[in-house]
């Protein structure tokens, strides 16, 4: 489901790894389905789920200290091809805000044409939050589309 935000207060799910491409993001033989639901499932899937399907329990994703609605993400994030199915993905896990210091430009529209705020930030901010969220994982980000700000509310 769609939904429209003007402040999303939440947690966060810490994935520090730049340059993760669109192929990461939902890998192509998922690609098979014309409905935006279901994509969420396979999410980062080479990532969360080892070639028998069982959870890999170092991915974020997988680690229950972690939730919230909104991704941090290294920089260069949805590089690669151009698969809206990407930010489908990210969608339907349930995200609706990813934090970024830098996004393709393809996939940074997708993802606002699906619902889900790309948010550009400094490295030093990005850095600020990975550590805020790695030392509290309960730790709390406030994002204010309206007053176009974002911010650590551990600090």
């Amino acid at each position: 489901m769609k939904e429209k935000f003007d402040v999303i207060t939440s947690t966060c799910v810490p994935l520090p790894m730049e340059n993760i491409d669109t192929d990461q993001i939902i890998p192509a033989r998922f690609l098979k389905a014309t409905s935006r639901e279901g994509f969420g499932d396979n999410l980062f899937r080479d990532w969360r789920f080892d070639s028998e399907g069982n959870p890999i329990a170092g991915f974020p994703l997988n680690n229950p200290i972690y939730s919230g609605r909104i991704l941090l993400a290294g920089k260069n994030f949805g590089c690669g091809s151009s698969r809206e199915h990407a930010a489908w993905a990210i969608h339907d896990y349930g995200f609706r805000v990813v934090v970024s210091s830098f996004f393709a430009d393809i996939h940074k529209n997708n993802e606002l044409n699906n619902f889900v705020l790309p948010v550009v930030v400094s490295e030093a901010f990005l850095n600020e939050l990975f550590n805020t969220v790695n030392a509290d994982p309960k730790a709390e980000v406030k994002v204010d589309l309206p007053a176009q700000t974002i911010t650590n509310l551990s600090t």
